[in-house]
């Protein structure tokens, strides 16, 4: 599995490594999905459950080790972690759906519905800025 995409949200600052992290992220509402490695412990797991549900968000477990984590992330064994944007949470979960449909394909589709959402939002948003700027008025009667 290419977890490249780890590093990648990692240096845009939209990855959470560690309990505390995670748990903080989940807490105010920014975790969108909480991944657990393949080799946490129980407890671990267990937590990072509690987070998934206490914040909405969707717990998976990674077919990846807390090992092969640290060579990606470049921080020693971590247990959990959460991914805050998205766009790169689906495009993540909808590549270990590609690999695993069986274990990731709801939570994929899921994810997608969400990322989908957001992008509808923002271009909202963006044409009600530029209806402001340009002035879109109603015609004199």
């Amino acid at each position: 599995m290419d977890n490249r995409l780890l590093g990648i949200a990692k240096k845009a600052g939209m990855l959470e490594i560690g309990d505390e992290s995670v748990g903080h992220a989940a807490r105010s509402g920014k975790a969108r999905v909480i991944l657990s490695a393949s080799d946490a412990s129980e407890g671990s797991k267990r937590r990072a459950r509690g987070y998934a549900e206490a914040s909405g968000s969707i717990h998976l477990i990674l077919p990846s080790t807390k090992d092969e984590l640290s060579l990606i992330i470049g921080r020693g064994s971590p247990g959990m972690l959460t991914i805050l944007d998205t766009g790169i949470a689906a495009k993540y979960v909808s590549m270990l759906a590609a690999a695993d449909p069986h274990q990731y394909g709801e939570a994929a589709g899921r994810l997608a519905e969400k990322a989908e959402r957001v992008r509808q939002r923002q271009k909202e948003a963006l044409a009600h800025i530029r209806n402001k700027r340009t002035g879109k008025r109603r015609t004199a009667q």
